[in-house]
């Protein structure tokens, strides 16, 4: 079939996004222990969340064992073939293969109008096979983003796919909102559930700048950096620095960047380079700048532009 049926397993879609991910990982490693053979079968695998791609109501959707669709489909409702959440939380789970994700739907514009939806609908659910609210439903709510609910770790990702749509400054945006209204030093200062420190490992990584939307490719995309300066000292005796100049509550976009004293227009930066030591530099600003990062190699890695 190439996906799990969700008339026969539970949260069947979910799984099936995941075990694509999964594959694309093995794959990975198969090409970097030279098994050529093992890697090209399992980047056929990681391609299967297409066939739980719906191009009729432009989500990811439940598939039953015959073929055929779930019916009665909702993208406001959680659970059933999906785990605490909704269409609108796992359609963007394709982490390794964001351009074949916006290829999609369409396209670059199409999909960036999709992803601004996510934040401009209001925060409504259905309960779905729960029958009841969940907590990581009434943290959508009180997250008050729109679809995008920080409380809960599958979307953890979204806010930094429009780096890959050529509209990075949304990313942006959206990356300082949640770092600066979702997190506190109180005792409600996490959004949501701590499953195993991935709500504060977000944090971690969004407040330095950056983060692994495709653990599995060694490389991190950008997003805004809240420190005017962090200092990563490396185990191998060296040390990044990622200096947010001009940084403040206001200035949140990015209007230029340097690496190591030279332009820098990427949406992303790779593993090699903060272990080899240096001096990533953030020129921030109050209004967006739309030419920057989004050349035509600015985008961060998929398997669709292997580099």
């Amino acid at each position: 079939l190439g996906y799990v049926a969700c008339d026969k397993t539970k949260e069947a879609t979910a799984r099936t996004l995941e075990f694509a991910y999964d594959d694309f990982c093995i794959a990975q490693m198969a090409r970097e222990l030279g098994k050529t053979e093992d890697a090209r079968y399992f980047s056929s695998r990681a391609l299967n969340y297409i066939k739980v791609w719906d191009p009729q109501v432009g989500f990811m959707r439940g598939h039953l064992a015959d073929g055929s669709w779930k019916p009665h489909f909702d993208p406001f409702e959680w659970g059933s073939p999906f785990t605490e959440g909704s269409a609108w939380h796992y359609t963007w789970s394709v982490l390794h293969n964001v351009q074949g994700l916006i290829n999609l739907m369409g396209g670059r514009d199409a999909f960036c109008t999709k992803l601004d939806s996510m934040f401009t609908l209001p925060p409504k659910f259905s309960v779905g096979h729960y029958k009841r609210e969940i907590h990581a439903m009434t943290e959508l709510v009180a997250c008050n983003m729109g679809q995008y609910a920080h409380g809960n770790q599958p979307v953890h990702h979204v806010l930094y796919l429009y780096n890959y749509a050529g509209q990075p400054w949304k990313s942006q945006k959206w990356v300082r909102h949640a770092v600066s209204t979702l997190y506190g030093p109180g005792p409600d200062g996490l959004c949501g559930d701590e499953d195993n420190g991935q709500m504060s490992v977000w944090y971690l990584f969004s407040a330095m700048g950056f983060y692994p939307v495709c653990p599995g490719e060694p490389s991190y995309v950008i997003g805004s950096p809240l420190f005017s300066k962090v200092t990563l000292h490396l185990p191998n005796g060296k040390q990044f620095v990622i200096l947010g100049n001009n940084n403040s509550p206001e200035n949140v976009y990015i209007d230029n960047a340097g690496l190591n004293g030279r332009t820098f227009d990427k949406t992303y930066i790779t593993h090699q380079t903060i272990m080899e030591g240096g001096t990533l530099s953030f020129n921030m600003a109050d209004v967006p700048n739309t030419t920057w990062g989004v050349g035509p190699d600015a985008a961060p890695f998929s398997m669709h532009n292997r580099r």
